[in-house]
């Protein structure tokens, strides 16, 4: 019931956000922007250590500009990601909240034919988002500073990078609940930097090559694991379409050194072997609805503690697509994760789509934390049965291409592992839902 109440006052709240007028039409000069206003609530936490239900209202305001001339261009962009009334000890993290925020400030310039060069502040999303990712779902996004090539031409596009990523301020419980308006910080003490190829065969088929190198070390103001990382990996895609089968394969290999934890006494460099895979088979009917059902499966390397380092790092990557709701919810991740799952998707008319998937959850390893749960059970007594999840969305558009409507719900019945593990909460079965309204211009 509370649930649905708050979902209720999530639309009721989100009618009062009115969209600001359109900018000026401008062959130079465009902007956009979106306001979006979400109701959250949660029951049946599966975070050690958080309130056992809780509830937020999340408000963000993006707006981006670019202006363009001959063969260069200068833009920015701000987001204003802020969150309202939930629990003390709530789970409200920089994920949610990081206020009036420039995410991107960059200048660019057209090198040659399908050559450009972008520097300053900027946003990345590379492949399908698993590793690094534009975060849409979840109300803050990652970014980056540094320096970026992107070539391009019909059957190929290709970039490499150099970047130093963004970290999110403030980061501490108080600030946060007071969306506290903090500068987001970057240095030499993180950097990111990679090379990305895409080659495309046809109309639906595409394959993709990367690598990616991320390399920290503890600076005054914050501690790592001192991760130094190559991942490798391979991505191929068949694209859906109307009465043919679909296909999407994906693997990583992940090398290199890091501490198992931050702390400042954790001073025992470990070697990583960790990967990840991902595969994907559709077909979607040729019918008005477009109809589409999938079997996907995704497995991810876990950590036994002995020997070399297992966990996989997903980096700055996304987990909606694949796994559900993110935000005040999100156990699932690319992490000690073994999951097969059906998924079933509809476009009923061009203002509505739907997609509901149901997964099996599993670890890879009996003693490392469950995905993004939190929960581990070191001894491994707790096995590796982690129970199943449920989730679905609706989308509508209220006006076309300018307002929009999602409601969406997600039910974890959590197993053994997440009921009896040393540190699992002692609280049922997680429910989850959300409400969202989106007005873009």
């Amino acid at each position: 019931m509370a649930i649905r109440s708050l979902l209720s006052a999530g639309c009721i709240v989100s009618t009062f956000v009115a969209p600001p007028a359109r900018a000026q039409d401008n062959s130079r000069l465009t902007v956009h922007g979106q306001l979006r206003a979400r109701v959250e609530a949660l029951d049946g936490q599966f975070r050690p250590g958080a309130a056992g239900s809780d509830a937020v209202l999340l408000l963000q305001t993006d707006i981006a500009a670019e202006y363009r001339g001959a063969g260069w261009r200068i833009g920015g962009e701000l987001v204003d990601a802020r969150g309202y009334f939930e629990r003390r000890n709530s789970s409200i993290s920089t994920n949610e909240v990081n206020a009036i925020e420039p995410v991107q400030a960059y200048i660019g310039a057209d090198l040659a034919k399908g050559l450009s060069a972008t520097a300053g502040r900027f946003t990345l999303a590379l492949g399908n988002g698993r590793l690094v990712a534009r975060n849409n779902f979840r109300n803050t996004t990652n970014a980056f500073t540094g320096a970026r090539l992107d070539w391009k031409r019909d059957d190929a596009t290709a970039t490499v990078f150099w970047t130093m990523p963004q970290r999110r301020l403030p980061d501490n419980a108080a600030d946060i609940r007071d969306n506290a308006v903090r500068f987001d910080k970057e240095g030499s003490a993180e950097q990111f930097f990679g090379g990305y190829v895409s080659l495309k065969s046809g109309q639906h088929d595409t394959l993709d090559l990367y690598a990616l190198r991320l390399i920290e070390r503890d600076a005054a103001d914050f501690a790592t694991r001192d991760r130094h990382l190559l991942t490798s990996g391979v991505r191929f895609e068949r694209a859906p379409s109307p009465a043919r089968a679909d296909a999407e394969i994906e693997a990583a290999w992940q090398t290199g050194s890091t501490h198992r934890t931050s702390a400042p006494t954790d001073t025992d460099r470990v070697g990583v072997t960790a990967w990840f895979a991902h595969a994907e088979a559709g077909w979607t009917f040729a019918a008005p609805w477009r109809p589409r059902i999938a079997l996907l499966f995704d497995y991810a390397s876990g950590d036994s503690g002995k020997g070399r380092y297992g966990r996989f790092d997903s980096l700055f990557g996304a987990r909606v697509r694949e796994f559900g709701p993110t935000s005040f919810y999100g156990p699932v991740g690319r992490s000690n994760l073994i999951s097969p799952a059906i998924r079933i998707e509809a476009v009923p008319e061009k203002a509505w789509d739907v997609v509901a998937t149901v997964r099996l959850l599993r670890l890879d390893s009996a003693t490392d934390s469950f995905a993004n749960s939190g929960v581990r059970d070191r001894n491994g007594d707790a096995g590796r049965n982690a129970g199943a999840q449920l989730d679905g969305r609706v989308r509508y558009w209220l006006v076309p291409k300018r307002a929009r409507l999602a409601l969406g719900a997600a039910w974890l019945s959590k197993g053994r592992f997440l009921t009896s593990a040393a540190n699992a909460p002692a609280t049922g079965d997680t429910h989850y839902g959300y409400a969202e309204v989106t007005f873009s211009f």
